[in-house]
C-alpha cells in the first residue's frame, strides 16, 4: 500500500485533483482486495494517466435508475485480467470508483438493503429481493454478489438458476412479492459494459420517492463496511420457483388479441436473440402459439463478447445482416431480433414490391398501437376509449398521439425510461383497488379491462423510440418477449386480408398524416467529455434557441423549469429536458443519455399526406428537412 501511495505522490499533477482524491478515499477505508491494489500499482508504474483518470475522476452515480459503467477496463491491468474464461471475460472486474464492479454492487446493494427495510419499517417483515441477470461479463457474479449480499444482511432472496431477461424480472417481482428486484445488465451497450437496475415492489424501475431514498442509503454506505461482502455465500439464497416461470409464459398470452387469426394465418418468421436472454423464452412463447421459427443458429448461443456483431443492439442494419440473410434464405416475411437482455425488439419486413425494409421503433410501436386499439375495439374489450390509454414518452412518434386521438383513446406523455410507464400503470392499478374495494388479482385480465374503464384507466398498450413495448399492465417495463409475439399476430391479421406491413403503416399515414423521425447523437468519453455534455444542456437551459435549421422557433418548452401536466392531470417532473417547435410544424427535443456518454437530438417531421402521390412527395420532404435540423444542431454542439 505504501508503494502506491509513493507512485501516486510522484503521479502528482499527472492525474486529475478528483482521480487522486477518489484513489486516496479507497485506500483509507482499507477494503481492496490484495489483487485490486496491484492492479492500481501497475497502472501507475506504467504510466496509463488517461485509464486511471477515466477510473477514478468520478464515483460512478447509483441513479434513480441504478448504474452503468464499464466492467472491463480500455486498458485492463494483468492483475485484473488472470485467469480469463472461454469467452473472455477477466477473472476480475476493473477497479475503479468510476467501473462496475464487485465493490459498486455490493455497496449499491447495502444501500438498497437498508432502504427497503427502513420502509417496511412498523409493518415489519423481511426484506424480499429477486435478482436476474443477463449475459454480460460478470453478469452471474454481479447476480450471485447481490443475492449473496442480501442474504447475509438478513433478507430474503430470490435469484435465476441461468441468464433470465429483463422484462421476466419484473414479473417475478410481482409474482412473489418481493420487496424490490434488480437486473443485472447494460441492455444493448457495448461488450464492456454492465449495469444495475433497480425495480421496487411494483414491478416497475424504482422513481420518487422510492428512487431518491434508495440514493440516498446508497450514499451512507461506508467503503469500509463493502470488504465485508465480497465474498459470495449462496447458502442462504433461494432459486426462483419454476412456477413462477410457467405464469410468465401464460401472462404472456393476454398479449394476444384474437388467438383465431394467429392460428389460421401463421406469419413465416425468423428469430435471433442476438446472443442474449431472449432464447431463453422467445422460441418458447413462439410455439406455444404454434408458430414454428427459423433461427439465426450463430446468435442463438449466449455469448458474452457478442461475437457476430459490431454492437448488440437490434435497431442496426448491421446487427440484422445475419437475420436477413435467414429471411432471404427461407422466404420469411419478418426478423424478429432481441437485444441481450430482452427487453427491446427490432424488426425487418418484407415489404409488397419483395425488398426487405428495417422498421424503426418508432413505426412499429405505432403500428402495434394501431393494432391493438383497432382490434380491441372489433372484439369488445374496449367499449369506452375514452376510458382507455395508450402511454409513450415524449421523444416517441407524434403519430401515437394522433392514432389515439382517431379511435378517441387518451395517449399520456411521459418523461424518457420506461419506469414511468411502469409507474402510471401501479396508479391506474390502485384506483382501481379503491374503487373495487380488493386486489385487482382476483380479475382475469378481460375482468380488469372490463372494470378497469368503469372506474379507472384501461391500459391498452405502451412503448418508445427505442424498440420497446408493453401490450398489458402484468409486466411493468418493455418486454421484447411479448412485443414478438405481438407483432406476430399483427402479421397473422395482415395476411388474413392480403395485406403488407408496408401497406398497413402507408393507410395509417393517409388516415393520420406523414411522420419522420431521426435521432442524431453524439458521443463525448471520458471526464472531458461528460463536461461538455453537461456545459451544453446547461447553457440550453439558460440561453434557448431561437431557429433551427433556417426556421424560427414557435414554442420552447424546458422540463428543468416549466410546469407541464399530462394527460392524466399529473405534472411532469423537471427534468434537463427541452423541446422545441418551429414555426413550420416540425420540432425536435435534446436531453442528454441516461446511460452513455452522449448527447441525443431527436427531430420530428410531420407533413399533410391525403393520397398516395402526395404521401410519396411528403416521404421526400420530411426526410431532406430532417437532415437540415439535426446538421444544424451537432454543428452548435
Amino acid at each position: 500500500m505504501s508503494h502506491l501511495k509513493k507512485l501516486m505522490s510522484e503521479a502528482s499533477g499527472k492525474i486529475m485533483e478528483s482521480s487522486a482524491a477518489n484513489i486516496s478515499a479507497w485506500l483509507g477505508e482499507n477494503f481492496l482486495p490484495e489483487w485490486a491494489v496491484d492492479a492500481l500499482v501497475e497502472l501507475f508504474e506504467e504510466g496509463r494517466y488517461e485509464e486511471i483518470d477515466d477510473r477514478f475522476f468520478r464515483f460512478l452515480a447509483f441513479g434513480t435508475g441504478g448504474m452503468r459503467g464499464r466492467t472491463i477496463g480500455k486498458s485492463p491491468a494483468m492483475a485484473e485480467l488472470g485467469r480469463q474464461s472461454e469467452q473472455g471475460t477477466p477473472e476480475h472486474a476493473a477497479v475503479g470508483a468510476n467501473n462496475m464492479n464487485d465493490f459498486n454492487v455490493v455497496r449499491a446493494t447495502m444501500g438498497l438493503f437498508n432502504y427497503c427495510k427502513s420502509h417496511l419499517g412498523a409493518v415489519g417483515g423481511v426484506p424480499k429481493l429477486a435478482v436476474a441477470y443477463d449475459v454480460r461479463h460478470f453478469s452471474k457474479r454481479f447476480g450471485e454478489l447481490a443475492a449473496s449480499v442480501w442474504a447475509r444482511m438478513g433478507g430474503e432472496a430470490y435469484i435465476f438458476d441461468s441468464p433470465r431477461s429483463t422484462p421476466q424480472l419484473s414479473f417475478t417481482v410481482r409474482r412473489l412479492k418481493t420487496t424490490a428486484g434488480i437486473v443485472i445488465t447494460a441492455s444493448h451497450n457495448p461488450p464492456h459494459d454492465n449495469g444495475y437496475k433497480v425495480y421496487f415492489s411494483d414491478g416497475a424501475q424504482a422513481i420518487s420517492p422510492h428512487a431518491e431514498g434508495i440514493v440516498g442509503e446508497v450514499g451512507k454506505v461506508a467503503w469500509g463496511d463493502v470488504g465485508k461482502f465480497l465474498e459470495i455465500d449462496l447458502s442462504g439464497v433461494k432459486t426462483v420457483p419454476a412456477e413462477a416461470e410457467e405464469d410468465y409464459v401464460k401472462s404472456i398470452e393476454n398479449c394476444v388479441i384474437d388467438p383465431e387469426v394467429l392460428a389460421a394465418n401463421k406469419p413465416k418468421v425468423v428469430y435471433t436473440s442476438v446472443h442474449g436472454t431472449g432464447a431463453a423464452m422467445c422460441p418458447r412463447v413462439m410455439r406455444h402459439f404454434g408458430l414454428e421459427p427459423h433461427f439465426v443458429e450463430p446468435q442463438m448461443k449466449a455469448d458474452s463478447r457478442f461475437p457476430t456483431v459490431r454492437q448488440p443492439n437490434p435497431e442496426y442494419a448491421e446487427t440484422l445482416s445475419m437475420g436477413i440473410r435467414k429471411m432471404r434464405e427461407t422466404g420469411a416475411e419478418c426478423l424478429m431480433a432481441t437485444d441481450p437482455d430482452a427487453d427491446r425488439m427490432g424488426v425487418a419486413i418484407r415489404a409488397r414490391s419483395g425488398e426487405i425494409r428495417l422498421l424503426t421503433g418508432n413505426m412499429i410501436g405505432s403500428l402495434l398501437a394501431d393494432y391493438r386499439i383497432s382490434r380491441m375495439i372489433e372484439k369488445g374489450i374496449i367499449s369506452d376509449p375514452s376510458k382507455c390509454a395508450i402511454i409513450k414518452t415524449f421523444v416517441t412518434t407524434p403519430l401515437q398521439d394522433k392514432i389515439a386521438q382517431s379511435y378517441g383513446v387518451k395517449c399520456v406523455n411521459t418523461l424518457t425510461g420506461f419506469k414511468w410507464i411502469g409507474g402510471r400503470l401501479e396508479l391506474y392499478r390502485r384506483r382501481l383497488e379503491e374503487a373495487l374495494g380488493k386486489s385487482a388479482d382476483e380479475y382475469s385480465y378481460l375482468e380488469r379491462a372490463k372494470l378497469s374503464q368503469e372506474h379507472s384507466t384501461f391500459f391498452v398498450f405502451g412503448g418508445e423510440e427505442s424498440y420497446g413495448y408493453l401490450g398489458t399492465d402484468l409486466v411493468r417495463d418493455k418486454d421484447a418477449n411479448s412485443a414478438v409475439i405481438m407483432f406476430c399476430e399483427m402479421l397473422g391479421y395482415l395476411k388474413s386480408k392480403g395485406m403488407t406491413v408496408d401497406e398497413y403503416l402507408d393507410s395509417i399515414y393517409l388516415k393520420c398524416g406523414y411522420y419522420l423521425e431521426s435521432l442524431r447523437s453524439v458521443y463525448r468519453e471520458g471526464a472531458a467529455g461528460a463536461k461538455q455534455i453537461q456545459d451544453f444542456l446547461a447553457n440550453l437551459g439558460e440561453c434557448p434557441l431561437e431557429s433551427v435549421g433556417g426556421v424560427k422557433v414557435a414554442k420552447a418548452v424546458n422540463f428543468a423549469k416549466d410546469e407541464i401536466f399530462d394527460a392524466d392531470g399529473i405534472r411532469i417532473p423537471s427534468e434537463k429536458f427541452y423541446f422545441y417547435t418551429l414555426e413550420n410544424g416540425y420540432s425536435f427535443a435534446v436531453r442528454g443519455s441516461g446511460t452513455e456518454p452522449k448527447i441525443k437530438f431527436y427531430a420530428f417531421a410531420h407533413e399533410k399526406a391525403e393520397d398516395p402521390a402526395g404521401l410519396a412527395e411528403a416521404k421526400k420532404r420530411a426526410k431532406a428537412e430532417l437532415d437540415r435540423i439535426l446538421d444544424d444542431l451537432e454543428a452548435r454542439f
